[in-house]
């Protein structure tokens, strides 16, 4: 079923000589997983700083579930209805493991007696210990954060995960954990999986696979 659509949607910064997205139609699907790769500059960061609603098209219009994006509370979109996965995993190093992920709960007026329970299924479902739960986001490993910040992209119920280069500082190992994890999450979950990457492992395991360059996106065979 479809979620995210753009129609004819164009980005052009400020005394920016062309466009950094131009032109873009697309809808978006639950149950898929979607790879977005090509060079730096190409406007990929661009086109998913507007999927996450941190920015709206110059040009044409972006719906989440039919309503345009231009029209709704943008905070409330980004808060409830996206999730985004970083390659730096953006975890609050003064938090526990269990704490990061309860945090976006309670954020929206879950109680903390309330989130620990799902928090820790959540991290259970990404296969994190209850040791180590309890530790901090620093005495992990690069795979086992990624795998948290997962756990708290989930925490929102919000059915669209943006990833941006979530495997970036990963090794090959933890990459193919991270990729079974989010196609686990589309396929069998029906989340929205939309990742900007440059490893082409990542848009090897994608259903639908693109390539961005000169803000224009092209679908690959």
């Amino acid at each position: 079923m479809s979620i995210l659509s753009l129609e004819n949607v164009s980005y052009t910064y400020k005394n920016a000589p062309r466009a950094a997205v131009s032109e873009i139609s697309y809808t978006f699907e639950e149950g898929n997983v979607y790879a977005i790769v090509g060079p730096s500059g190409s406007g990929k960061s661009t086109l998913l700083s507007l999927l996450a609603g941190l920015d709206l098209p110059t040009d044409g219009k972006i719906t989440f579930d039919g309503d345009n994006l231009a029209e709704l509370n943008l905070d409330r979109y980004r808060r409830e209805s996206i999730s985004m996965i970083f390659q730096a995993f953006h975890l609050f190093p003064l938090l526990t493991v269990m704490e990061n992920v309860c945090f976006p709960m309670e954020l929206c007026g879950v109680t903390p007696k309330d989130a620990r329970p799902r928090a820790k299924a959540l991290l259970e479902g990404v296969g994190i210990t209850q040791e180590q739960m309890n530790r901090f986001p620093s005495k992990l490993s690069g795979g086992e954060r990624q795998r948290v910040a997962i756990a708290r992209s989930l925490a929102s119920n919000a059915k669209i995960i943006l990833g941006d280069e979530p495997t970036g500082n990963l090794d090959g190992a933890n990459t193919q954990n991270i990729i079974d994890i989010l196609c686990s999450l589309a396929h069998e979950k029906g989340y929205c999986v939309i990742i900007v990457t440059h490893d082409m492992e990542v848009a090897g395991a994608a259903d639908v696979a693109f390539r961005m360059r000169d803000g224009k996106l092209r679908k690959e065979l």
